[in-house]
């Protein structure tokens, strides 16, 4: 169950999720949430009345929060992209506020001292990047330009006109593709060039990114893996129901291109 199939992360887990269940002899059923707890509650209803054998699932934000104040699916289930050590269920995903921090280092070392943030506001996954964004930040002690947003191409878009009149960066985060996207095209239309004018550093590192005039600097995730330990951790839960929960957090990998480096300008 995936938070968005139309981000290319979720679309490349869930076929790394079934490439190996394929190969174990067994199905996927796969359900798109759009981030909306309602759609989510039909879904998780029916994988309960049809009896799945376990789920691999990632959560909304309100789910999660309440997955912490106790609320538990009775069938064995991991959580990927997004966690909590208090909401009782196995989960894997990257080290959010170490890669955002990865980031936030590496256009400071490139010069910039205006970092904006947008972050989606709909999950977890959005609020740990831009702690970590925030943490990175104030130890170098330059100013939080973060807004946290929808997460999609058309809030960004919708975003930098008054991030721009309102801060002024010269460099912004995206915490994840689809931003990525909707602020490029935010700022085509307000005739900013990357990196000239402002500086651009993404969640996400898709075969787009490096195709893009100039090539966006990514924070890749390891995605085939995080599919992988997904499946390990629901088939070790499925075989020992009682056994303790854990949370395994991967590296993410900086990937540098041009759309991040420091012009004369």
């Amino acid at each position: 169950m995936v938070a968005d199939i139309r981000n290319p992360f979720f679309t490349a887990v869930s076929r790394a999720v079934e490439d190996i269940a394929y190969a174990q002899g067994m199905r996927v059923i796969l359900c798109n949430t759009d981030e909306d707890p309602d759609r989510e509650a039909f879904y998780m209803q029916a994988m309960q009345e049809e009896r799945v054998t376990g789920l691999i699932f990632a959560p909304t934000r309100i789910t999660l929060e309440a997955m912490e104040q106790g609320f538990a699916l009775d069938l064995p289930t991991v959580l990927v992209d997004r966690a909590s050590p208090r909401c009782g269920h196995d989960a894997v995903m990257i080290d959010n506020r170490r890669a955002a921090a990865l980031l936030v280092d590496h256009l400071a070392s490139q010069g910039f001292t205006r970092i904006a943030g947008l972050f989606g506001a709909a999950s977890t996954t959005g609020v740990e990047r831009q702690a970590g964004y925030a943490a990175a930040l104030k130890a170098r002690g330059l100013p939080d330009l973060s807004r946290l947003v929808s997460p999609s191409a058309a809030a960004a878009e919708a975003a930098l006109p008054e991030l721009w009149r309102e801060a002024r960066p010269d460099a912004v985060i995206t915490s994840n593709s689809l931003l990525a996207l909707g602020l490029l095209k935010a700022l085509r239309v307000q005739a900013l060039r990357v990196p000239d004018d402002i500086a651009l550093a993404t969640f996400d590192d898709e075969p787009w990114t490096s195709l893009v005039d100039p090539g966006l600097t990514a924070l890749a995730q390891p995605v085939d893996q995080i599919g992988q330990e997904a499946m390990r951790l629901l088939a070790d839960r499925i075989r020992n129901p009682r056994a303790e929960t854990r949370i395994v957090l991967l590296p993410g990998r900086l990937v540098e291109r041009a759309s991040s480096r420091r012009t004369s300008n």
